[in-house]
This record gives structure tokens, C-alpha cells and sequence, in this order.
């Protein structure tokens, strides 16, 4: 019996960091090359999506952090233009205020950004749409 197609599985993260600010990345490798994006990354078969955030992040952004809610699921088949993934999004915080950004991995570069100037940004994927679901927007 043939395997059957299912969308790929990752996780996006919210990192609140300092006052008022969130952690993005600039992308290392395509698709969106050199844009923002969350830090986070496919899910690996055996892990669970709370552990592949947790690890994602790190790997993108040398933050420990811990996971504070759940944001969402982010369905869109047409969200990525490598094929239908879906993501699941964590607002998360840094396990310490000893924690030092870097940017490892798939990120080229690590912005700290005030989240007064997210709404303005062009992100990758549907980031700014996960961004607006976590609630970390004031109307």
C-alpha cells in the first residue's frame, strides 16, 4: 500500500524578549531567503511539538525558553511554497533573563524587534498572522 500524503508538521515561536520586543530571524536558506521570520522548524518523527519548539528555537536563536501558551494551528495549504505544511505556534519566554540571542542554524542574522514596529514588518510565511493570533498586539 502506497504511503499516503499528509502536510509536514512544524512549529513557529513568539519569543517575548526585554521590554515590549519579540525575537525574529532573517532567513539563511530559501523559501524567503533574507526575510523575517520566526525562529522554529519541522517537527522530527518521535518528538513532540512542545519539545520541537523548545529545540527549534534554540537551534535558530541560542535561547532556552519555555513555552507560555499555545497560539494556534496555521493550516493554509498555500502558507508555504515548498507544499502544505501546517505550523503550530508557541508564545514563549526566555528561561532566564541571562540568555544571549544569537543567530545559529537556519539564520543568517537575529533581530530583537520592539512589537510597536511588527505590524509595519513584511515577514515570511503567515509570521505576522501568528503574531496578531498570540494577543502580543495592542489594538
Amino acid at each position: 500500500m502506497p504511503k499516503p500524503l499528509t502536510p509536514l508538521l512544524t512549529v513557529d515561536a513568539v519569543i517575548l524578549f526585554q521590554q515590549n520586543s519579540i525575537v525574529l530571524i532573517r532567513r539563511k536558506n530559501p523559501p524567503f531567503k533574507g526575510e523575517l521570520a520566526l525562529p522554529g522548524g519541522f517537527v522530527d518523527i518521535g518528538e513532540t511539538i512542545e519539545n520541537a519548539c523548545i529545540r527549534e528555537t534554540y537551534e535558530e536563536t541560542n535561547i532556552n525558553v519555555k513555552l507560555i501558551k499555545l497560539i494556534g494551528v496555521f493550516s493554509d495549504p498555500s502558507r508555504d511554497p515548498r507544499g502544505h505544511t501546517v505550523s503550530i505556534g508557541f508564545l514563549c519566554e526566555p528561561l532566564s533573563k541571562t540568555e544571549k540571542p544569537l543567530a545559529k542554524d537556519d539564520a543568517q542574522s537575529l533581530e530583537i524587534v520592539p512589537i510597536s514596529k511588527l505590524a509595519s514588518l513584511k515577514l515570511a510565511f503567515d509570521h505576522l498572522d501568528i503574531i496578531k493570533t498570540s494577543g502580543i498586539l495592542k489594538k
